[in-house]
C-alpha cells in the first residue's frame, strides 16, 4: 500500500469517526432527559424486562443494584459509537444517574437503539462500580451478557459472574453486539 492510499484511508477513518460520534453526541444532547424522564423511562424498561425475560422479577430480587439504560443509541460504518443515559437503582430507589459511551473500529454497519439492564449480584462489585470515576466494562469489571432462549427461565441459567448484563428490545439493525469497552460515568440530573 502506497503512502497516498494510507493518507486517504486515515482521512476516511477520521471523518467517519467524527461524523458518527458527533451525530451521536448531537442526538444525545438534543434528547438529554431530565431526572424525572429518566426515572419514568427506567420504570418502563424494568417492566418490559420483567415481561420479556421469563423469571426476570425473581432474578432482580437477587440484585444488590440495577443499572438501567432505557435507550442506548449505536451507529457505525466501520467506525462506530454509542451513547445513552440511565439510572442506578438500589432497593428499588434511584440513587445515581449515569451515562454510557463507547467507540469502536471493526466490522460493523448500521444503527440501532437498545435497552440495557446491568445487574450487580455482589455488593463488592456494586461498591467498586460506585467508587469509580469512570468504570469501563472489560477493564474495571467483567460483565457477563446473558443470552437465553424463548420460554427459558433466566433463573435456570448458572451465573458465575458478579455483574450480569441484558441487552434487549433492539430496534434497527446492527452487526456486533457487546458491552466490552463501554464506559459508564456518573452524571448529575
Amino acid at each position: 500500500m502506497n503512502t497516498t492510499t494510507k493518507v486517504y484511508i486515515q482521512k476516511y477513518l477520521f471523518i467517519t469517526l467524527w461524523l458518527v460520534l458527533s451525530s451521536l453526541l448531537f442526538a444525545s444532547r438534543a434528547t438529554a432527559a431530565s431526572a424525572q424522564e429518566l426515572n419514568i423511562k427506567s420504570d418502563a424498561t424494568l417492566k418490559q424486562f420483567i415481561t420479556e425475560v421469563s423469571g426476570g422479577a425473581e432474578f432482580l430480587k437477587k440484585a444488590q443494584g440495577v443499572l438501567v439504560f432505557p435507550s442506548v443509541l449505536k451507529a457505525g460504518f466501520g467506525i462506530g459509537g454509542e451513547y445513552g443515559e440511565g439510572v442506578l437503582r438500589i432497593d428499588g430507589k434511584t440513587v445515581e444517574y449515569y451515562s454510557t459511551a463507547s467507540a469502536s473500529i471493526g466490522l460493523q454497519f448500521g444503527a440501532q437503539s437498545k435497552s440495557l439492564v446491568i445487574v450487580f449480584l455482589e455488593k463488592k462489585a456494586l461498591d467498586n462500580f460506585r467508587r469509580s470515576d469512570g468504570w469501563k466494562a472489560g477493564v474495571d469489571g467483567s460483565v457477563a451478557v446473558l443470552k437465553w432462549g424463548v420460554g427459558e427461565d433466566i433463573n435456570s441459567i448458572e451465573v458465575n459472574k458478579p455483574i450480569v448484563g441484558f441487552v434487549f428490545s433492539n430496534k434497527g439493525f446492527m452487526y456486533n453486539l457487546t458491552l466490552e469497552g463501554s464506559k459508564f460515568t456518573k452524571i448529575s440530573r
